[in-house]
């Protein structure tokens, strides 16, 4: 193996290989952790509801679990964070799998310039993912400048 093949390796592939699996990990517990609290939340809010009558204070909380329900539903999917861990994990898996293709010489490695192959394969693997994230970061400002048009138009300021 050429040392330009090493550093590519060792320096672009890994760590990109690393980084996706950083990533997914940390999105993954973020995800559960988040949802775990609110289905606990969730779930109190009929038990503590049979003791509205016995306790003054059994309704404030039953507001704030409702809140907390609500606010955990919104960060979970404003941030994605089980649809990134998904995406991360595949990302990182398909980088895996080209780095032991070519360490193997097996297909599609197996035939003339397979460094240039990888290098190819991987770093449009790699714009394919910038460019989904790119797009998904575009359609979602469109649609939050969209709702507060919308807000706007029906505000007895904006209408």
């Amino acid at each position: 193996m050429t040392s330009a093949e090493t550093d590519y390796l060792e320096q672009r592939l890994d760590g990109q290989i690393e980084w996706y699996d950083r990533k997914s990990v940390s999105n993954q517990a973020a995800y559960k952790k988040l949802r775990l609290i609110e289905i606990i939340a969730a779930a109190s809010i009929p038990l503590l509801a049979g003791y509205i009558d016995k306790h003054v204070y059994v309704g404030m909380v039953i507001g704030a679990l409702g809140l907390i329900v609500a606010v955990l539903a919104g960060v979970i999917g404003l941030y994605r964070f089980q649809e990134n861990w998904g995406e991360y994990r595949a990302v990182s898996e398909a980088l895996k799998q080209e780095k032991f293709l070519f360490l193997a010489r097996a297909a599609p490695y197996d035939g003339e310039k397979p460094f240039e192959l990888l290098v190819t394969r991987v770093e449009t693997m790699l714009r394919k993912e910038t460019s989904g994230w790119t797009q998904s970061i575009r359609k979602a400002t469109q649609s939050d400048q969209a709702e507060r048009a919308g807000m706007e138009k029906s505000s007895p300021e904006g209408g």
